[in-house]
């Protein structure tokens, strides 16, 4: 087990590097792609090694592909296509369970890393990947290579992030791994003419990915906001927030989570890149909006990536 997860690990190195706009399927896939864009889905990553976080999170599940050619040991067409489908999940369900690995839990801790520790965190992830459903499957008899979808949701009960929400929560050892020695902001509350009850911040000048956890700091490195402050119930169920690539889809994101006057700030940093920094100022003023909007707590907080 240990050698299997040393080589995963070692693909892992290169994968996790990797970033894509999109993860591009072969042209020859007409139907797959069609399928696609019909459910307005897109793909989170495939075979290559390239990710797509922001599509993950965005649509709040995993979309993997995997590709396989058929075996000309087979003498007919019919067990050519069924053995090259097969291998195309197992190709996909093998690059889902690397992306799985490069996932950053919070800050610079990566999933893997508290699997090199945990056993607990290498069954999560490996009964995900054995869980994960088939949904779409496409055969191309000219080049005689299978194509297979397989789908994975992020929230919810049964979520892939629901689940390690849980475990960070209850596992000494991923508490550890996810804790942060900094203290929590304080300030006089400062009063705001207008009410708030939600954030958005606008991070699209820097270099900020998703990942289970996304924390803010004021600029001393004080939190403002982690997991401590998320109702363990809203954390499991919505995660710790909303990505989009606007401030208006931003808005009607947070809409969905009961959010009518999102205070909008501009991130000035990245400590790291899964934690953002805002300045002093608009810390105070989140601070203060916080205090009477109590959205901190029910995680209506939305991310704003280039």
């Amino acid at each position: 087990m240990k050698t299997i997860i040393a080589t995963l690990l070692l693909s892992l190195a290169i994968a996790a590097t990797a970033t894509a706009d999109s993860v591009q399927i072969d042209a020859t896939f007409t139907k797959t792609q069609k399928w696609l864009n019909e459910k307005n889905i897109s793909m989170t990553g495939g075979p290559s090694g390239a990710r797509d976080d922001f599509a993950a999170f965005r649509q709040k599940e995993l979309m993997f592909y995997g590709e396989a050619v058929g075996n000309p040991e087979h003498r007919t067409q019919a067990q050519r296509e069924m053995m090259a489908k097969r291998a195309a999940v197992v190709t996909a369900q093998r690059a889902l369970l690397e992306y799985l690995e490069g996932f950053v839990m919070v800050g610079t801790t990566l999933v893997k890393d508290g699997m090199a520790e945990n056993d607990l965190i290498v069954s999560v992830v490996s009964g995900f990947v054995k869980g994960s459903q088939v949904v779409f499957q496409e055969y191309n008899k000219d080049t005689d290579t299978a194509i297979a979808v397989v789908k994975l949701g992020m929230t919810g009960p049964k979520g892939f992030a629901s689940t390690m929400y849980e475990k960070m929560m209850t596992d000494p050892k991923l508490k550890e791994a996810v804790k942060t020695d900094k203290e929590p902001f304080k300030a006089e509350p400062v009063k705001l003419d207008v009410a708030y009850d939600g954030l958005i911040i606008d991070a699209t000048s820097q270099n900020f990915r998703p990942a289970l956890i996304n924390r803010i700091f004021a600029t001393k490195g004080d939190i403002l906001y982690d997991p401590a402050k998320i109702s363990q119930k809203v954390l499991v169920e919505q995660g710790c927030g909303e990505y989009t690539n606007s401030i208006d889809k931003a808005k009607a994101a947070l809409a969905t989570r009961g959010s009518k006057n999102p205070l909008v700030i501009k991130a000035t940093g990245a400590v790291s890149a899964a934690d953002l920094q805002v300045a002093d100022t608009d810390a105070v003023t989140i601070y203060s909006a916080d205090q009477k909007g109590s959205f901190m707590a029910a995680a209506k907080v939305a991310f704003v990536l280039k």
